[in-house]
């Protein structure tokens, strides 16, 4: 029997319609840190609920940065939408810019708005520089207030004109 790669007690399910494999490949090869685990396949039993070919992929578990989750090809009944997303904590711009542009490739535009953006499958991420969370928890509310004011002008965050609104003053 092939070992499980999930070990947490809750790991999160992105439920696409017969995208699950092409997505898992993606985000795979995004992120350094990543695996592929085990896949599941459709049988015959309970066609008339999954209208799903048999043989096809069920589920697939990966892992990205040490989270787990689980891919699954359920049927085009759910979407995804903005009401959950995945924050990507980066260091640097260049992280910034690295993960702004493989995950918004393709991805829906309109969506991109204050770090967040929508890849190709309408899953939702935050690419976020570690040094905004610092700067919008700052007791100081004027440095707070300049940061955001900058902040909700950008599509992807550059981290650049936030220090300088932050320091401003």
């Amino acid at each position: 029997m092939e070992k499980r790669i999930s070990t947490s007690k809750i790991t999160p399910t992105l439920w696409f319609d017969n995208e699950a494999e092409a997505a898992v490949k993606l985000y795979t090869s995004i992120f350094n840190n990543s695996k592929i685990g085990r896949t599941t396949r459709y049988t015959r039993d309970g066609y008339e609920f999954h209208q799903k070919a048999e043989g096809s992929v069920m589920t697939i578990e990966f892992v990205i940065e040490g989270q787990e989750f689980v891919a699954l090809n359920g049927g085009p009944m759910f979407q995804f939408n903005e009401a959950i997303s995945f924050a990507v904590n980066c260091d640097t711009q260049d992280e910034v810019d690295y993960y702004w542009e493989k995950l918004g490739d393709g991805g829906d535009e309109k969506a991109q708005v204050c770090g967040w953006l929508k890849d190709k499958f309408g899953v939702s991420w935050q690419v976020v520089p570690t040094v905004l969370n610092d700067m919008v928890l700052d007791p100081d509310p004027a440095k707070v207030s300049r940061v955001l004011q900058v902040m909700y002008h950008m599509k992807k965050l550059d981290i650049a004109p936030l220090i300088e609104a932050y320091e401003k003053g």
